[in-house]
């Protein structure tokens, strides 16, 4: 009897560890064989939005921004000639061979009005020629004023300026347009405005403030500096009319307020590019 107990109980033993072998086998084919649940599914990605392009504060006239006038301008690298010949239509002969470098115009001038409300303008890179003569200061060694004298090395440029039609200068900008903006994005400013620029640069100028009377200098390096920490602050654009004097400077904000209107009005009247 007891050897058939120990047998049942044996056959009992067996019996449960195969099931235990067996269900575990089972579940372990479950696991690594089982077919992976189906993705589950997904709108579209959202699309994004595409960047907005700059905003064009003040367009130029389609036509003439496009070259689509009478006479279209010529490539960047060929307009020396030409606009020359056109500057020769608005100053006359006498002012262009004086002031005017005649090699890279545009871009000179666009490199000039870029760099006029920063610190410092590139003196090699302007379209002007350099004014005449040195500083000329006034006062004692330690209190150097700035000479009224000074003044007058800017007077034959400032005269060319105030004779200068602004209208007839408006047109002839209008129509190289295309190489200022060429230019511009040169200089590396793809998605910028020439114009929107140039005007900014001409309401920084005509900030510019009018200092009546002795204008105080100091000399801590080889230049001159303003004594005023507001005028030594200004642009380099409002430090030129300032050094330049109030009479000359008046002329100069004056042709700019010319010039500026005409832009305007001929941004309203001709169409809008952009």
């Amino acid at each position: 009897m007891q050897d058939e107990a120990f047998m049942d109980k044996a056959f009992w033993w067996v019996a449960a560890v195969v099931a235990v072998v067996i269900v575990g086998a089972g579940y372990y084919y479950y696991r690594t064989h089982r077919s992976p649940p189906p993705p589950v599914a997904q709108g579209p990605l959202p699309v994004p939005a595409p960047a907005p392009e700059p905003a064009i504060h003040h367009p130029v006239p389609s036509e003439e921004a496009t070259g689509n006038d009478t006479v279209a301008p010529p490539t960047l690298e060929d307009s020396d000639v030409p606009v020359r010949t056109a500057l020769l239509g608005v100053f006359g002969d006498k002012p262009v061979s004086e002031f005017l470098v005649p090699k890279d115009i545009i871009r000179h001038i666009v490199v000039t009005v870029d760099n006029l409300p920063r610190k410092k303008v590139a003196v090699e890179l302007r379209p002007v020629k350099p004014t005449p003569g040195t500083t000329v200061t006034g006062g004692t060694e330690d209190a150097l004023i700035l000479g009224p004298q000074n003044y007058e090395r800017y007077a034959p440029v400032v005269q060319a300026l105030r004779a200068a039609d602004a209208k007839q200068l408006t047109r002839l900008y209008f129509h190289f347009y295309p190489l200022f903006q060429q230019a511009y994005e040169n200089l590396g400013y793809p998605s910028q405005y020439f114009n929107d620029r140039l005007i900014a640069v001409i309401d920084d100028m005509l900030k510019a403030p009018d200092v009546q009377g002795a204008i105080a200098l100091v000399q801590p390096r080889v230049f001159y500096e303003y004594k005023d920490p507001d005028l030594e602050a200004r642009s380099a654009g409002q430090k030129l009319l300032i050094r330049m004097g109030p009479a000359n400077a008046a002329v100069v904000k004056a042709k700019l307020r010319e010039l500026r209107s005409a832009i305007i009005e001929r941004e309203k009247t001709t169409g809008k590019h952009g």
